[in-house]
């Protein structure tokens, strides 16, 4: 059995039936959606036309939210549904940053994610899903399509049909017949600034505390709105019908939205930047104290140096740990990637490498600190090979949002381990200012030489001809929009600038202890920028 869905657009009214019958099955919150009917205007007046779609979970063959999930709270069921268990979620949002199609929310009350599960419910005795049931033109077809005698079998046989981004290769099981591509394509039609209809900008889902508090607070927010949508009328009156702010003529095929759910927000805030920053450190702090080690022939694995590396190591992989944590929506349940693992999520991968590699550090400290000099020495390379991986892994978690098309870059495994060596080397030239170890001249070189190189990848990354236009959008807003004036910022005073500083002052420790805190701001803002700006781009 193969369960979808076909919209036929050529009977759909946009009566929003079925979002509503949607809500009413499910009690779907106020802000949130499971189904939504999107619609774009396009033409020139008088030769305008309205489109609605609806949009909703495409119950894709190969679902990327099923994929990253570490819990298994996503899964498929033996009949092609796509389905979900609250119970299990520990409110990461990876699922929401994996789909392509914006078809996920946190819901509110539980706290959990949450999405159209075709009413299984309902077709496990025999009904058809709620908003079939509701829609007065029959515009909206399910069914199993490997049945050669079901409806939705013989539609798709007799119609030409399209799907939401197909270059996702997701496989999705939702087709439209007479699909229009502004309304299917996100970046395709104009989203004006503000409208009545979707202004609940000030949090929807896993924000809707926000919007919460500001109603303790004693704003009105329906009055706000009405308020706006009464400003843009008036403005649009003026100069007799002139277009105003926000307002544009169409003209050609140019097109707008006009009527969309509420964008979620920044879902990976200041949180994951942090904890890519300090496990940054971490493995970086390691990688160095072994390299220092090493190039002292014939030291002791439990000497000074050496602990002061395992020691700044475990201190940010603990701290990595509660920024992790922090960034749940069901912190309570952080436990369950470890005893509740879903393997092909490198969430989970990630989650065990975290724990392992702490267990490691602590073992080896403490041979340390007792002088076992033969057990710590044993630990060194498990010890590498796990800190390479907590490292990069991110890297590869980030490839499994499917959703983020900025993310997919080939170079961000290189950016990571880049970002430790100088994040570790940064920690040892700052011990050694504060004289708590003398570790020569490695360190310093190590942080010129691999900041220079961070440079050269940032260049690349930003220069290399990207395939959509998603990323192309992201690597504008970099340079030249929104986020331009920072990035500028960071790449002047927090790389070239170090870089000078530590090639032309050598041994000077007052400038490399400089350099080294801007690198590691550095370090901090640039990943919150590459992480924060892909998650600007509207998915629906």
């Amino acid at each position: 059995m193969k369960y979808g869905f076909v919209i036929d657009n050529r009977k759909c009214i946009g009566c929003h039936a079925c979002t509503t019958a949607c809500k009413s099955e499910h009690d779907v919150p106020v802000g949130v959606f499971r189904t939504w009917v999107k619609q774009v205007e396009k033409g020139t007046f008088p030769n305008t036309r309205r489109v609605f779609s609806v949009l909703r979970c495409n119950h894709c063959t190969d679902a990327p939210c099923v994929e990253i999930c570490p819990v298994e709270a996503l899964y498929f069921r033996e009949d092609g549904i796509v389905d979900f268990n609250k119970n299990r979620c520990i409110g990461c949002k990876s699922c929401m940053q994996a789909c392509p199609y914006d078809a996920l929310y946190i819901d509110p009350d539980t706290h959990t994610a949450a999405k159209c599960n075709y009413c299984a419910h309902r077709v496990d005795v025999g009904l058809e899903p709620a908003c079939v049931v509701v829609c007065p033109e029959h515009a909206i077809i399910s069914g199993d399509m490997h049945n050669p005698d079901s409806e939705i079998s013989q539609v798709l046989s007799r119609h030409q049909t399209m799907v939401r981004k197909p270059e996702k290769a997701t496989v999705p099981n939702l087709y439209y017949i007479d699909g229009d591509e502004f309304a299917l394509t996100p970046s395709a039609a104009d989203q004006p600034d503000g409208n009545l209809w979707s202004a609940q900008t000030r949090g929807v889902g896993h924000f809707a505390k926000h919007t919460e508090r500001l109603a303790w607070d004693g704003e009105d927010l329906v009055q706000e709105l009405m308020e706006k949508s009464a400003t843009q009328v008036r403005e649009t009156a003026n100069g007799d019908f002139a277009p105003a702010r926000n307002i544009e003529v169409l003209t050609g095929q140019n097109a707008k939205r006009v009527y969309n759910i509420p964008g979620k927000g920044i879902l990976w805030g200041w949180e994951v930047p942090a904890y890519v920053t300090t496990k940054a450190i971490s493995a970086g702090a390691y990688f160095l104290a072994v390299w220092l080690q090493m190039s002292q022939m014939g030291g002791s694995w439990s000497g000074t140096l050496f602990q002061a590396g395992l020691g700044i190591s475990l201190f940010f992989l603990i701290l990595t740990t509660a920024f992790l944590v922090k960034d749940l929506d069901q912190p309570m349940r952080f436990l369950y990637v470890i005893l509740r693992p879903q393997w092909r999520s490198w969430l989970v991968r990630g989650g065990y490498a975290l724990t392992l590699f702490g267990g490691v550090l602590t073992v080896q400290l403490v041979g340390a600190l007792m002088g076992l000099d033969d057990l710590v020495g044993w630990l060194v390379v498990p010890g590498l090979v796990l800190a390479l991986v907590v490292a990069v892994y991110t890297a590869f978690l980030f490839a499994q949002a499917r959703g983020r098309d900025f993310w997919q870059s080939p170079m961000l495994p290189l950016h990571m381990i880049v970002h430790s060596l100088m994040a570790g080397a940064a920690a040892f030239v700052l011990l050694d200012a504060a004289g708590v170890t003398d570790s020569g001249a490695i360190p310093g070189n190590v942080l010129w030489i691999s900041v220079l190189v961070n440079i050269l990848i940032l260049i690349t990354e930003l220069t290399i001809s990207h395939p959509t236009s998603d990323a192309k959008a992201v690597v504008k807003m970099i340079t030249k929009g929104r986020y331009s004036t920072e990035f500028w910022a960071v790449a002047l005073v927090c790389n070239v600038v170090p870089v000078v500083l530590m090639y032309f002052a050598g041994a000077n420790m007052i400038t490399a202890a400089v350099s080294a805190v801007l690198v590691l701001i550095g370090i901090y803002r640039l990943e919150k920028m590459w992480i924060e700006a892909p998650q600007r781009i509207m998915l629906a």
